[in-house]
This record gives C-alpha cells, structure tokens and sequence, in this order.
C-alpha cells in the first residue's frame, strides 16, 4: 500500500484562525473538569489544507503557548505527513485505528490503539495512518510550548531518542506490587487495577506518565498526591463523577478528566464489560481506592 505524501508548507502547523485552547462546554466544579469525548471541540492542525489535515481537539493547556497542553488528534485515512521536526518534544497515545510515527527511511511499523510513543524535539520523522483501519485518533502531550511543525532542514539533535511501543509490548504490573500507586487492599488478579509505567522521575516525586488499567465493574476513587492530575480514557467505557453532583457522566475512550488540587477526588466506574486504560499524567504519586 502507497502512502501519498501530502505537499504542505510546514513553517507553523498551527497556523489557526482562533486559538486551540480547551473545550468551553466542559463540566467543572472549580477543581475538577470533566471533558466528555462528544464535548470535544477539532479544528483544523492546516487550515490551508480543510479536510485533509489533521484535527486537533485540546482537552487541556494551549498548544500555541507555552503550557502543558494534551490534545486529541484525528487523522484521515491514509493519511501521511512529508518529514518534518518539532520544536518541543511530545508523547503520545493511539487511541483508535493505527498510526505510524518515525524516521522516513524506517519500515511501516503500525501502532495500534493502547500504543505509546514520543518524538524528540529535531528529529526527522513523518506521522502516518493506516489506510484500511479508519480513522485514527491519537492523543498528545506536550509539556511546554507552543507546537509547531518545522521543515526538516532545521532537524537538530537534543539527545533524547524516540521511543515507540506497541499495545502488546506494554508492560502491565499489579498496583499492590509497585511503589508510586497506592492502592489499599489490591492484590495480584486480573481483578484489580495495573500499572504500566511510560516516562518521568518517580524517585523525586517529579511529573509523570503512566497507563492505569481498571477492570471492567470496578468502582472506586482515583486521587493526586500533588494539585497536576490529568487522567485521559484510551480503552473502555468509564463514568465520573464530581463530588455533589447527582449523576455521572459518561466517558469514552477521547474523554478527559482533571483537577488542579491535591484534595480533588475523583469516583471512577469502569462501566463496560472491557477492562478501562487511562492515561495518567501526574506529579507524585496517585492513590486509587476500590469503593
């Protein structure tokens, strides 16, 4: 299968009419937003190219500033970027169908949902999805910046390298068995939360990122040791609710959850027959309580 490359000016990406911030209609309740996939507002990564360019929905931040800002990106089938560098370096989650993500000469390697993968500030690479598998949606985390997708001849080297794992290669590890969850009374079983841990310094108590798998009927709480919490459903059917309100709400894989204090407490309800995977990306450790 030929991937056609897509001839655009790659001076700024983001080159967007208005600014691509967060979703307005989000529910909050002063520490806590709660934004439902179907709130999520896209718009166009090139609005020179309309439909065939990459959208982008941001859940939090501003990626035209220099903020912690995670975004949802949704790719046309077979779609394929010319090679191109960023600025900043961004991690980042397939969500559904299949991407490829890595240097122009490497083989096709497709990456499906639950893969994990990150991009290094100046390296040379092109962003890819499969043709027969879909739309596909990726979520993305930067922690500074504003993102912006630069030509190739401006690559440099920053000493990071790219990392891309796929779904079956992440390793799970039961939540009572590691030391940066805390999750009273778990214990080993395909019934209680794991952990997979992907980037950051736990030793510090520094910011982090982490896949939380929850199995399907579990209910319980998830809460910060630090104010940064923000938790993004890759896999499964979840619902949250915020303290004082009467009902959940329902979240799918593209929702997002979030709270800017460490006593923000978050109920959580895997409600599908499947087991649900977040996305964690926190300062500190996390605590998670079955009810």
């Amino acid at each position: 299968m030929r991937l056609s490359i897509l001839s655009v000016a790659l001076a700024v990406f983001v080159a967007l009419a208005a600014p691509l911030t967060a979703a307005q209609d989000l529910q909050s309740t002063g520490t806590v937003e709660v934004v439902p996939r179907e709130a999520v507002a896209f718009q166009p990564l090139n609005p020179a190219r309309g439909d065939a360019s990459p959208q982008a929905g941001v859940l939090w931040g501003d990626i035209k500033e220099d903020v912690p800002t995670g975004t949802i990106i949704r790719f046309q089938p077979g779609f394929s970027s010319p090679p191109h560098i960023h600025n900043i370096t961004y991690r980042a989650v397939v969500i559904s169908g299949a991407v490829h993500n890595d240097d122009p000469a490497a083989e096709l390697m497709w990456m499906g949902p639950g893969s994990f993968w990150t991009q290094p500030a100046g390296a040379t690479h092109i962003t890819a999805a499969r043709e027969d598998a879909g739309p596909s949606t990726a979520f993305l985390e930067i922690q500074q910046g504003p993102y912006l997708v630069q030509p190739k001849d401006r690559a440099f080297a920053n000493g990071e390298f790219p990392v891309n794992v796929e779904a079956d290669n992440i390793v799970w590890i039961d939540a009572a068995d590691v030391s940066w969850v805390d999750a009273p009374g778990a214990s080993a079983g395909s019934d209680e939360p794991k952990i997979a841990f992907l980037w950051g310094d736990l030793a510090e108590g520094g910011k982090n990122g982490t896949f939380l798998k929850l199995p399907a009927g579990f209910e319980g709480t998830i809460t910060g040791e630090d104010a940064w919490l923000r938790a993004v459903v890759i896999e499964g059917s979840a619902a949250h609710q915020v303290s004082g309100a009467t009902e959940a709400t329902r979240l799918e894989p593209g929702s997002y959850f979030g709270s800017q204090s460490a006593a923000a407490v978050h109920d959580v309800t895997c409600a599908g027959n499947d087991a649900c995977i977040f996305y964690l990306s926190v300062t500190g450790k996390y605590f998670v309580s079955r009810s």
